[in-house]
This record gives C-alpha cells, sequence and structure tokens, in this order.
C-alpha cells in the first residue's frame, strides 16, 4: 500500500510541478493571468491531496497515526479558514504587507523543520549525516532571515514603523561579520552537532534579518517584498530537503530564482545595486539630500482641471500608491473613456515601482477594466511626455520626483523616474504637501507648469467627472 502510495505522490508531485510552471508563464502577461492564477490554484491542489494521502497511507500503519491525521485534518481546516477570511477582508492597498506576513510563515516553517530535522536526524550516518546537518543549519538560517525580514516589512508597508532606513554605525559591518560568522558555525555545526550552535544560528540569522530589511529605505521597499519572497521560495526548499520532499525543493527552487529575478530587474529600473539591496543597503551611505523644496505652490479647482483635459489633445495618467488608497481607479476609469469618446489620446504611465508591491498598478487599473493596450511602462511613455498636453500625477509621488534626474544629493539620485515635468501641464492629486514614502521632498509641486489638486483622488475625479 505505501510504495504505490509513494509512486502516486510522486506522479501527483511533477504534475503540481508542471502547473506551478505553466501559471509563472501565465502571469507574464495580462491576458494569460487568469489562466495563470487557475493553473497555480490546481497544481496546489494536486499537491495537497497527494500529500494527505501519502499521509493517510503511512499515518494508519504507525502507532497514534490517527492523532497525526487529525492533527494535520484540523490544521488544513483552521490555515483554510483564517486564509479565505483574510482573502476576503483585505484591501488592494493592504496586499504589500499581507504578501511579506505570508512571506513570515514560510520562514517560520523553514525553521521550524530544521529544528525538528536536527532533533530526528540522529538515525544518519558517515557522509549522510554531515550532508543531513548542513542542510538542518542552513535551513534554519534562511528561515529566521525570511521569518524576521518579511515582519519588519510587514510593519514598515502597514505603516507601524518608520519607513526611513536604520542606520547603524559600521552596519556593513555587520552584516559581514555575520555572514563570517554563520559560515565558521555552520562548519562547527557538521563537525559537531549541538544545540547550542543551533540556538545561537537562530538567534544570529533573526538578527541580521531584522538589521537587512530595517536598513532599506521606503522608496526600495517593493524590491524588498520581492527580495523576500525569492528568501522564502530557498527557505521552502530548504525545508523541501530535510523532509525529502521533491515537490518542495522543485516548487521553492522556482520561487527563489523567479523572485531573486525579478528583483534584479526591479533594481536595474530603479538604478539600485542589485548586491547592495539585497544586502541591506551595503555600501550605501547615508542620504545628505533631505532638504525640504522651497518654493510656492499653484492650487487649481476640479472645473479647471476639466477644461484643460477637453482642450487637450493627449493625456497621460501616472498613477501611484495614493490612488490605491483612495480606490480611484474606477473614477478614473471613466474619466478615461470620457475622454477618449471626445477624440483625447488617454494613456497611462506606469513605474516599475509603482505602488507598493510589482504590478500593483497594473492590477488596480485591469480590476477597473481599462483596456491593457494604454496601460504602458515608463520606458514605453517617457519620450512622449514631451509631447504630451496635460499629465495627470493620481496618487504618485517618488516615482515623478525631478530630484532623482537633478540632485545628485538626493537619497534617490539617479532612480529613473517619469519626466512628468516635460508636459506642458501637470495636475498633482494629493491629500497635502507632504513627502512621499522614501521622505524626499518633492520639487515637481513648485514647478511653474505643475498645479495641485488637493483631497481625496477620488472625490476630486468624481468632481471632474461631473464638471465635463
Amino acid at each position: 500500500m505505501i510504495p504505490f502510495a509513494q509512486a502516486a505522490a510522486d506522479a501527483a508531485y511533477i504534475v503540481a510541478a508542471l502547473l506551478f510552471i505553466l501559471s509563472l508563464a501565465g502571469l507574464s502577461k495580462h491576458e494569460t493571468s487568469r489562466r495563470g492564477v487557475a493553473f497555480g490554484i490546481a497544481g496546489m491542489v494536486i499537491a495537497l491531496a497527494a500529500t494527505v494521502g501519502l499521509t493517510a497511507a503511512s499515518g494508519w500503519q504507525l502507532p497514534q497515526g490517527s492523532l497525526g491525521l487529525t492533527l494535520m485534518a484540523v490544521a488544513v481546516l483552521v490555515g483554510a479558514a483564517i486564509g479565505l477570511w483574510r482573502a476576503r477582508v483585505v484591501e488592494m492597498t493592504g496586499m504589500p504587507e499581507l504578501i511579506a506576513l505570508l512571506h513570515s510563515f514560510v520562514g517560520l516553517a523553514a525553521v521550524l523543520v530544521g529544528w525538528n530535522g536536527h532533533l530526528g536526524g540522529d538515525h544518519l550516518s558517515g557522509a549522510l549525516r554531515d550532508i543531513h546537518h548542513a542542510e538542518v543549519f542552513i535551513g534554519v538560517f534562511i528561515g529566521g532571515v525570511t521569518f524576521t525580514g518579511s515582519i519588519v516589512a510587514f510593519l514598515k508597508l502597514s505603516a507601524r514603523i518608520s519607513s526611513k532606513p536604520l542606520m547603524l554605525p559600521a552596519k556593513n559591518t555587520l552584516n559581514v561579520l555575520a555572514l563570517v560568522a554563520f559560515l565558521a558555525l555552520t562548519v562547527w555545526y557538521v563537525v559537531a552537532p549541538d544545540l547550542g550552535l543551533l540556538i545561537a544560528v537562530t538567534v544570529l540569522s533573526l538578527l541580521l534579518g531584522w538589521h537587512l530589511v530595517a536598513s532599506i529605505g521606503g522608496g526600495d521597499m517593493p524590491v524588498v517584498v520581492s527580495m523576500l519572497n525569492s528568501y522564502s521560495g530557498w527557505a521552502a526548499a530548504a525545508a523541501g530537503f530535510l523532509l525529502n520532499n521533491d515537490l518542495l525543493i522543485v516548487t521553492g527552487a522556482l520561487v527563489g530564482s523567479s523572485g531573486a529575478y525579478l528583483s534584479y530587474i526591479m533594481c536595474k529600473a530603479m538604478n539600485r545595486s542589485f548586491l547592495s539591496v539585497i544586502a541591506g543597503g551595503f555600501g550605501i551611505a547615508a542620504p545628505t539630500g533631505g532638504d525640504e523644496a522651497q518654493g510656492e505652490h499653484r492650487e487649481i479647482d476640479a472645473a479647471s482641471v476639466a477644461e484643460l483635459l477637453t482642450s487637450a489633445r493627449s493625456v497621460v495618467i501616472t498613477p501611484g500608491y495614493g490612488m490605491a488608497v483612495a480606490q480611484a481607479q474606477y473614477p478614473v476609469a471613466e474619466l478615461t473613456e470620457r475622454l477618449r469618446a471626445r477624440g483625447v489620446e488617454v494613456r497611462f504611465g506606469i513605474h516599475p515601482v509603482a505602488g507598493r508591491l510589482p504590478g500593483h498598478m497594473n492590477v488596480l487599473l485591469a480590476e477597473a477594466k481599462v483596456p491593457y493596450d494604454i496601460v504602458l511602462e515608463m520606458d514605453e511613455i517617457n519620450d512622449d511626455l514631451a509631447e504630451t498636453d496635460v499629465v495627470l500625477v493620481i496618487g504618485a509621488n517618488d516615482t515623478v520626483n525631478p530630484a532623482a534626474a537633478e540632485d545628485p544629493g538626493s537619497p534617490i539620485a539617479g532612480m529613473p523616474v517619469l519626466r512628468v515635468w516635460e508636459a506642458a501641464n501637470v495636475v498633482v492629486f494629493k491629500r497635502s504637501m507632504a513627502s512621499g514614502y522614501a521622505g524626499v521632498p518633492n520639487p515637481l509641486f513648485f514647478r511653474e507648469n505643475a498645479q495641485m489638486l488637493f483631497g481625496d483622488a477620488k472625490v476630486r475625479v468624481e468632481d471632474i467627472l461631473r464638471a465635463l
């Protein structure tokens, strides 16, 4: 019975792994994203069913096997109930911190699996025993870094702690020393496994994970979420080696490698060093910019914005996190439809890190039924902004900040941004004159061709629609 169940589970794991690969491929395009999600769900259902079936076939043969099956069933039901509840109540603006929190669970699971491997691995001998000890130690380390790093990201994204980077004295040296200590402890543990060493690496990993993410500023948080996604994948792969589970190894490698590649792409888009970001800002000195921008801003009302839009030939809308907070995507979609019906060319310019999650703005606009073909990436729209009559900046701040291109001392210096200030007219939707999430003042607000429309973005767009 058990050999047959194992063979069936292995076959199911192969099918699930293929479905996960198809899911990643589907999620790479708007048109196939729904199919990609469906493949991912199907793969997870098959994997879960195979695991439950294999556990059931093995459990009945063991003393107190029924108790283990009962506990597993309770865990699955409780987890499913919590997951369904969170999925129903979470807002799109809360997705980044929810994903960060979910990554922390993966890291914690890897730590627990590693500890279980230490407590139950005495039956091995020779080279297999040494390999097992290395797996335990590395798995606990990766899991611990992922756990506390994800918790800090969750706290930053949910504004429970400051988004500013933590600048401890000699922070780069601390990171390097932590890695050197981990390597030394790993060798020591493989040679002479001891509970005290496992406790030491657990504490070390938790502290390093906290420091790595705390040292990264708010402007780089979308990269951090992607990076933690990669960490959680490697943590799952480490757990797969300890549990001798091929699907966990394959799935963890898929998540780890795809998350790392996405982080690399985003770093390139932000002109950031990939190694410096994943190392907690290694090599980046404390920013010297940050002086408050000086000047007089001009205000505009909704009726005047409506006049600008109706007399325009081309309009570009650059959304940001503020649009998500106000849930303004639906009136924005209606405004787009009305302007296009009047013959106005309307397009959207999406910065790679707009919002606080990769693809955040694209998902919001797709949810509001904005056509895919007018939603363009930064590189596709930037050269056209100088020929644009009106740019509507709805809730964006750091991604349209000219200081990135013009102020070498700015904390975001060198980061590619949407050059909205090159347009004939810029209307900035904001609640106040406050700085963005990165805490950097924005000189755009004081440009001669820029005007501020204060208030809730959704209400203001609805006012423009009434004026039209």
